[in-house]
């Protein structure tokens, strides 16, 4: 045998037998069920952008709170 071919079929061999240490140490692996932790969590997910709501729209929510509770003590009294 060409000792060129014994060295093709030895790194044959290595490289499968590296693949099944592969496969088997990703089967091994103590891998966490369920939610990640909170670090990678928030690394995960994009920053959410804040909604504003204009001096016109606190302005009203403001006035719709207020005929609320006057319905209320209305209705109490």
């Amino acid at each position: 045998m060409n000792l060129q071919h014994i060295l093709a079929e030895l790194a044959a061999e290595r490289d499968r037998l590296d693949q099944a240490i592969a496969a088997l140490d990703g089967i091994t692996t103590n891998r966490r069920r369920g939610r990640p932790p909170k670090a990678a969590q928030a690394s995960a997910r994009p920053a959410r952008r804040r909604r504003r709501l204009s001096a016109e729209g606190r302005r009203r929510i403001s006035e719709a709170a207020k005929r609320r509770w006057a319905q209320r003590r209305k209705k109490a009294a």
